[in-house]
């Protein structure tokens, strides 16, 4: 997500609106201060995840719906305005492009691999599959003991219900899309 905060400010405050709730009443609903409620939908606040349950269990919604985008016919997503997912101290940035949605079955990353960076994935759910293509550089998957190596072009799809790992043993920065589709 671009930012979790303002994401939930925008629909904590949709939420309200639709429901022609003032924050008064919702704070009565929630067990939320007033002022606490105003923060959060002004995004200026990080909301615990406590606070995030009471509002979502005052509103009567899954604690989901208030971190969910709203989705749009059409969503333009730029990845230097994400914050991303930092592993291996650093030398791995992975930016989730399109998280998971239950309609879709499917998310999608960018990542961003320094040389040496080396990652130990865990296995998904039964089923899951990973779709990666290599946009620059180089990068070792390892699924079951067996090495994969993918220069720039090439793509991999592979069963990932079993940990496998990503490696970036060469000097070049890697970039690489992951799509990641899950079973019903």
């Amino acid at each position: 997500m671009n930012n979790l905060n303002l994401v939930i400010a925008e629909n904590l405050k949709r939420l309200r609106e639709e429901r022609k709730l003032s924050l008064d009443h919702l704070a009565k609903l929630t067990g939320v201060s007033k002022s606490m409620l105003g923060q959060i939908e002004r995004g200026e606040v990080n909301p615990t995840v406590s606070t995030v349950l009471k509002i979502s269990n005052g509103l009567k919604i899954s604690f989901t719906q208030l971190m969910n985008r709203l989705e749009t016919d059409i969503e333009i997503i730029d990845k230097y305005k994400m914050q991303p997912l930092i592993e291996d101290n650093g030398k791995i940035r992975n930016y989730p492009i399109f998280p998971f949605d239950n309609t879709r079955r499917f998310e999608m990353y960018t990542l961003d691999i320094d040389g040496g960076g080396h990652l130990n994935a865990d296995a998904h759910p039964q089923g899951t599959q990973e779709f990666i293509t290599v946009f620059s550089g180089e990068i070792t998957i390892i699924v079951e003991n067996e090495k994969f190596i993918l220069p720039t072009g090439n793509s991999i799809r592979f069963k990932a219900d079993t940990p496998h790992i990503y490696e970036n043993s060469g000097s070049e920065a890697c970039t690489l899309s992951m799509v990641i589709y899950y079973p019903s």
